[in-house]
């Protein structure tokens, strides 16, 4: 059976994350596997080359002193993994789920996605915007996030700082295949069956966009849902922005990271806006 993968880290998305999970577990009536990261910066290692700076003596005392750190640091990570996982598994007994398992991992969040048999399973990832070692007043994103995003077969769900009740569903919608991906799966999944949807294109005099956005909306419509379908002229960003707090949207379903990352660069990224702007949960498909 698939199952939802759920990550914490026991910042302030936690509660949020978890809540996320009830939901979409809920809905799409799938087991939770919980996992939190033991070393989520392994790229600041304690250990080092010394042996060209110190003599034979203090790079001893140093390395038995590091060694001694290193063994302290990784029973605290322990600790304070239980802890999370601990908390998580109560948090989310208490909002209704039965099936939850919990795991401690070393190495990479992306490295478990793409290699892990119980990964592989996964329907669904839930994962924060921001972790703990974010920067809020700069609105950096959470380190894994965009790495989970590009690597992830799977539907990433990011979910807001709160969680609200979602009613109110967004697609933005650019005729290309992650959102025809996201399309199906509104359709098919029962992750959005009764909720209203509404279906934003950023164009104008694009007749084969104009097309593939009627298309769309027939599908909803013979599948069922009550939905709308627009196309407007401006910059993708700022409608989906202002559409969001016109129509209070609960929810967003995009496409991801559509283009490479030297491009992104040069230009940006409307995924990356859109997740470090959106005070919403955003549903990503690549």
């Amino acid at each position: 059976m698939s199952l939802i993968l759920s990550c914490t880290d026991g910042s302030v998305y936690a509660a949020s994350v978890y809540e996320h999970t009830a939901w979409a577990a809920k809905k799409l009536d799938a087991p939770v596997q919980v996992i939190h990261l033991l070393e989520p910066h392994p790229e600041r290692p304690l250990m080092s080359d010394w042996s060209g700076n110190l003599g034979m003596d203090s790079r001893e005392q140093l390395m038995e002193e590091l060694v001694q750190l290193e063994a302290t640091q990784a029973r605290i990570a322990q600790v304070k993994a239980n802890a999370i996982l601990g908390e998580a598994a109560k948090r989310l007994s208490e909002l209704g789920l039965e099936q939850v398992k919990t795991e401690a991992l070393h190495g990479a969040l992306v490295d478990y996605i793409e290699q892990s048999a119980t990964a592989k399973k996964a329907q669904m990832v839930v994962i924060g915007k921001r972790g703990e070692s974010a920067d809020f007043a700069k609105l950096h994103l959470g380190g894994n996030l965009e790495r989970v995003i590009r690597s992830c077969p799977h539907p990433v769900l990011v979910s807001a700082r709160r969680y609200s009740p979602i009613q109110r569903v967004l697609i933005a919608f650019d005729g290309g295949p992650s959102a025809l991906k996201a399309v199906d799966y509104a359709i098919n999944s029962p992750l959005l069956k009764g909720l209203s949807i509404a279906l934003l294109a950023a164009g104008s005099g694009n007749s084969k966009l104009e097309n593939q956005l009627e298309e769309a909306r027939q599908k909803f419509q013979e599948a069922g849902f009550e939905v709308k379908a627009e196309m407007l002229p401006g910059e993708p960003e700022t409608l989906i922005s202002n559409r969001v707090k016109e129509e209070k949207i609960d929810l967003l379903l995009m496409g991801a990271y559509g283009h490479s990352r030297i491009r992104q660069f040069i230009v940006g990224s409307t995924t990356t806006t859109m997740i470090r702007t959106c005070q919403i949960p955003i549903l990503m498909f690549r």
